[in-house]
């Protein structure tokens, strides 16, 4: 028997399940409950004067039950919100049969069943536009209790904000806590607005490979696996950008993708492994124009979500109306530490680093120790967006030389409440330049630096016939919903966050249960986490805890490690 027994609230919803089976009633039926209405439209809609609702169906989740004897008011909840529902036993039973009511309805519906009504819509004394529900379908029968958030008010208590739960258990979280639907819908809202604006410029939504033979278009660690087929090594996409600007090469003018990217890298509250990213390309465009493009697709999300520019984000007010601020990166770094790097070379910048207290190793080139320096000093003071622009040409691989500064690069990256939101570049589309850069990035690698880029020669090859002048960006959609939707972690915009493994219930011997009801009683400590910290076999688990008699158990301190002590004896 596994350590996890139901509660008693379970046990009586799985006898529930069982009475409605034999009462012949389907808890789980087939076909097809046609809806006429959400609860929202209900509200829109109905007018008491014109009494315009005369026969409505809607289903969802049974949220409250208040019974009054033969009547009783409910609670039910779809997508778009919830409706009180009036149920009156004689009108739902009009035979002489009220077993419906009686003890379906009564006894063995619980909250969070997903039941269908139809009825009619109607005010009660107190104003409330509700349903008199006329017949009633049980649609799913819930298992499982759902946690109980106490509404009074317009105030919530007891709320369901454990992140721990909250994420693995992202199905609960979005039945009890509206709030959180309503920040997916407008992430969905985000992309949309973006996409309708690419699409009336006529840009082209494409797909380009999340399986690829060589990571490309970002220096990050990928995650790596094995085609058995082909037996060859393949890499999870990073960044699709090599990708977009082959069809750039092959003649389209203007390319977008929302792609999943994924990163083998370390996680924290703006960083998951897996997450969203759209990239974009336009032909015959340059770094400036793709900063006045960005600023109005920004403005425009901003826009459609809040019906205005400024933006609530944590006690800050953002501001997204155009234009945005600009500065070039090494102006940045010298107005916040006062040292101008420009011109200094990897051992000077070494020393700039231990000058200002930033870790640097030997494995970094230059451009990792100039990105440090502007990460450490300056990153963080830009909470309006800010454009910073002009990067040196060791940290851009993949941009085209400054036009004016052969030392730098044509690009620029949007910051905003400290952090970078999107990149972008006036593409570099010289392959012997690009070749060149890929080189560079191979001796890093071979130096240590496991995010260096790979050297890709089929997209050198693609370059070689020919790429027109070509801007791009980047943005983090995660990122971009954070803000707007005023989330201080990555988790709270993804269904299903990357988690660590969930502990697993294990088998307990009828001795361990023993030994179990006594520590409770002695102390909190947790067998199942004791087991595991032993490193014992079942089989010596078994033998250790049989060797420990109640007097022996007595003498153990309140410390799983004091009981480890004994079983280790």
């Amino acid at each position: 028997m596994s350590i996890r027994e139901l509660s008693e609230q379970e046990i009586i919803r799985r006898n529930s399940l069982t009475k409605l089976r034999e009462l012949g009633i389907d808890p789980y039926p087939a076909a097809e409950y046609k809806n006429t209405h959400s609860t929202s439209q209900i509200k829109q809609v109905f007018d008491p004067e014109k009494d315009n609702l005369p026969e409505v169906t809607i289903a969802g989740r049974l949220m409250s039950r208040r019974i009054m004897g033969k009547a009783s008011f409910s609670e039910l909840q779809d997508e778009s919100g919830k409706i009180q529902l009036y149920i009156n036993r004689d009108e739902i039973c009009p035979g002489e049969d009220k077993t419906l009511y009686n003890d379906v309805f009564k006894k063995l519906l619980d909250r969070g069943d997903i039941i269908g009504v139809k009825g009619f819509v109607f005010n009660t004394q107190m104003g409330e536009i509700s349903v008199h529900v006329k017949e009633l379908t049980v649609l799913s029968k819930s298992i499982r209790p759902l946690p109980v958030v106490k509404e009074k008010d317009g105030q919530t208590f007891d709320a369901f904000t454990d992140p721990e739960m909250r994420y693995r258990q992202r199905y609960v979280d979005l039945i009890v806590n509206p709030d959180v639907r309503e920040h997916f819908k407008k992430r969905t809202t985000i992309m949309t607005t973006m996409r309708n604006m690419f699409n009336e410029n006529g840009y082209l939504e494409v797909e380009t490979p999340i399986l690829q033979p060589i990571p490309g278009g970002a220096a990050a660690r990928p995650f790596i696996t094995h085609h058995n087929a082909l037996n060859t090594p393949l890499y999870m996409r990073i960044a699709n950008e090599l990708y977009l600007k082959r069809l750039i090469v092959g003649g389209y003018e203007g390319v977008y993708e929302f792609s999943k990217d994924f990163r083998n890298e370390g996680m924290d509250r703006t960083h998951n492994p897996e997450f969203t990213v759209m990239e974009i390309y336009v032909a015959y465009k340059d770094y400036h124009w793709m900063m006045a493009f960005t600023e109005e697709m920004i403005e425009r999300v901003a826009l459609a979500l809040h019906g205005t520019t400024k933006v609530k984000v944590g006690d800050k007010e953002i501001d997204f109306k155009r234009p945005f601020k600009r500065i070039s990166m090494l102006n940045s770094i010298k107005e916040h530490t006062g040292i101008d790097i420009n011109g200094m070379n990897d051992v000077q910048l070494r020393e700039v680093c231990k000058q200002l207290n930033i870790e640097a190793d030997e494995t970094m080139g230059k451009g990792k120790l100039i990105d440090e320096i502007f990460g450490e000093k300056c990153e963080g003071s830009y909470i309006q967006p800010t454009f910073i622009t002009d990067y040196p040409k060791e940290m851009s691989p993949l941009c085209k030389k400054h036009r004016d500064n052969p030392e730098l690069t044509e690009r620029f990256e949007l910051m905003v409440n400290g952090k970078e939101l999107c990149n972008a570049y006036s593409e570099l589309n010289d392959p012997i330049d690009q070749l060149d850069r890929f080189q560079e990035q191979l001796s890093l690698s071979e130096k240590g630096d496991d995010e260096a880029m790979f050297i890709d020669m089929d997209f050198v090859r693609a370059l070689e016939y020919g790429m027109p002048p070509t801007s791009g960006m980047g943005i983090g959609i995660d990122r971009l919903v954070m803000l707007m939707t005023n989330q201080s972690s990555i988790q709270d915009v993804l269904f299903f966050p990357q988690m660590k493994p969930e502990k697993k219930a294990v088998e307990l011997s009828d001795d361990e249960k023993a030994v179990l009801n006594f520590l409770k009683e002695k102390s909190p400590i947790d067998l199942v986490e004791l087991k595991e910290k032993s490193g014992l076999s079942n089989k010596k688990w078994d033998k250790a805890i049989k060797g420990l008699s109640k007097s022996k158990l007595a003498k153990v301190s309140n410390t799983s490690e004091g009981l480890l002590v004994e079983l280790a004896e």
